[in-house]
């Protein structure tokens, strides 16, 4: 079996593809990606669909107990899945630049608030990487950035 069958048929990929994910998603990744497809169509922004569809991918092959906070909710922490996501795709010739980008930066805005306060070498790193975005592409990060929200579903526990 190789590494990736592993993953597939371990109890992170499966309980998170399904079922759990942490504070701020209701549900699996599975569904939450269906909800963010779902917003993305409502609105009608027919360009992000794809990204929709492929942002989590790489989720369920990330998962894993970041700390005791997870452990004692049973829930899963996914750092740097986007950039995992964005490896799964990249060579998809089928999947547009436009898409593929989305897909890898979907994250940023999150993780620069987030870094900010707590690593600021990985603020640094994700700030120069914002600074080159052009700016029709960081609005459309920020549309998709509601939809993505709009796909957690409310929350089950402060």
């Amino acid at each position: 079996m190789s590494e990736v069958d592993n993953k597939i048929f371990s109890k992170p990929f499966l309980d998170s593809l399904f079922f759990t994910q942490n504070k701020w998603h209701q549900h699996g990744v599975l569904w939450h990606i269906l909800r963010v497809a779902y917003y993305t169509l409502k609105y009608g922004d027919f360009k992000m669909l794809p990204a929709a569809l492929l942002h989590d991918i790489g989720k369920p092959f990330v998962a894993f107990k970041k700390d005791e906070e997870d452990r004692e909710f049973n829930e899963w922490s996914f750092t740097d899945h986007e950039e995992r996501s964005y490896q799964i795709i990249k060579e998809w010739t089928l999947i547009g630049n436009y898409t593929k980008d989305l897909v890898r930066y979907h994250y940023l805005i999150r993780d620069l608030k987030k870094s900010k306060k707590e690593d600021p070498q990985r603020y640094i790193q994700k700030k120069l990487i914002w600074d080159a975005l052009e700016s029709d592409f960081k609005k459309d990060l920020e549309r998709f950035l509601h939809y993505d929200d709009l796909g957690k579903g409310k929350k089950r526990r402060n």
